[in-house]
């Protein structure tokens, strides 16, 4: 067993930190025609917002998504775990339950043994199992570099839709899981996270988002999104470009995995976070002086991160409450929208 090769010795990134650059992916889609060709279609990419939803009626919407990426465990069952819960993430932060699932799957099959790739699907069927929803079918190639990840679809009522670009000014800002994914998982490629910093991680991205189907009930909670590849400011920005806000993030309230300021003192940065930087670094304000370490946390690629929760502020502390109820002990008040240029503050 010894000489099989680790799952992330195979691919060049991992996670969400594969994603394309914000600015990288805002230049190949400037060209594309704009959705009001569709008057049904109430989500297209106008706003960079986390799935496609469709109106079907005055009571049903269908939301779609799909989500892949390579591996950052070495697990082949977390892997699968992981990749199908990010997938799935979409449609919770658009208020919605997912009814179903397709398997996308790249694997080099002349470095990697059946059995293994079987433990990867095994562990995207778990998670499914999990949100209540079959893996339906889906598609398989050959692939220099294995990946994994379901395209999804679900329903909402039109009145449970929650865009990102929805926030309005005085809006508490909510986020239900701790940041340093990325931070972790560039840690276990080089072999410097222990069995409890791996176990931490993967707990992290593995627990289903699904309590934004429960918050899009709420009319005191406007708008929905999760924090993947972009980090924190980038998922965050969306919301502030959508809704032509400013955010004002609090850096001592975000939430933390228990050794992502270790690690990124340390220097475990992907190249994803510097990339992220350069992308959207000028829409941000940090405070004077601050560490590069600590400019990672906010940049860092989660994969299977929280949701940023944008919410009526005489209800923030009930919204919490709730959300930490439903599995989410880490959740915090993080900031707050207000009226300005669109952008961040981070202080």
């Amino acid at each position: 067993m010894n000489d099989l090769p680790r799952l992330t010795s195979l691919a060049h990134g991992g996670g969400c930190g594969c994603k394309l650059a914000p600015s990288v992916l805002r230049e190949l889609l400037a060209d594309q025609p704009m959705a009001q060709a569709f008057p049904q279609l109430l989500v297209g990419t106008e706003t960079s917002d986390d799935a496609a939803v469709w109106q079907v009626d005055d009571n049903t919407c269908v939301i779609a998504t799909t989500d892949f990426f390579m591996p950052m465990v070495d697990d082949p069952r977390a892997f699968g775990r992981i990749a199908a819960t990010n997938a799935i993430s979409d449609i919770y932060a658009m208020g919605g339950r997912p009814i179903m699932a397709l398997a996308i799957l790249g694997m080099p099959i002349d470095k990697l043994a059946p059995e293994r790739i079987r433990e990867i699907l095994e562990g995207g069927r778990e998670i499914c199992h999990q949100a209540g929803i079959p893996v339906a079918g889906g598609h398989s190639i050959d692939a220099p570099e294995p990946i994994y990840g379901l395209a999804v679809i679900g329903l909402c009522h039109p009145s449970e839709l929650r865009r990102n670009a929805d926030a309005r000014p005085g809006d508490a800002l909510i986020l239900t899981k701790g940041l340093g994914v990325g931070i972790y998982s560039a840690a276990i490629k080089k072999g410097a996270l222990d069995e409890a910093g791996v176990a931490e991680m993967v707990a992290s991205a593995t627990t289903l988002n699904r309590v934004g189907a429960d918050l899009a009930k709420r009319a005191d909670v406007h708008a929905i999104t999760d924090v993947t590849g972009f980090g924190i400011l980038g998922h965050g920005l969306e919301i502030a470009r959508g809704a032509r806000l400013r955010l004002r993030l609090r850096l001592t309230d975000l939430p933390l995995l228990s050794r992502a300021a270790e690690l990124a003192e340390a220097g475990f940065v992907t190249g994803a976070s510097t990339r992220n930087w350069a992308a959207y670094g000028a829409e941000v304000a940090l405070p004077e002086g601050l560490p590069l370490w600590q400019r990672a946390l906010l940049t860092d690629p989660q994969t299977s991160g929280g949701l940023l929760v944008a919410c009526a502020p005489e209800a923030a502390g009930e919204v919490l409450d709730f959300i930490r109820d439903a599995g989410f002990p880490l959740a915090a008040i993080v900031g707050h929208a207000e009226q300005g240029v669109a952008g961040i503050s981070v202080e």
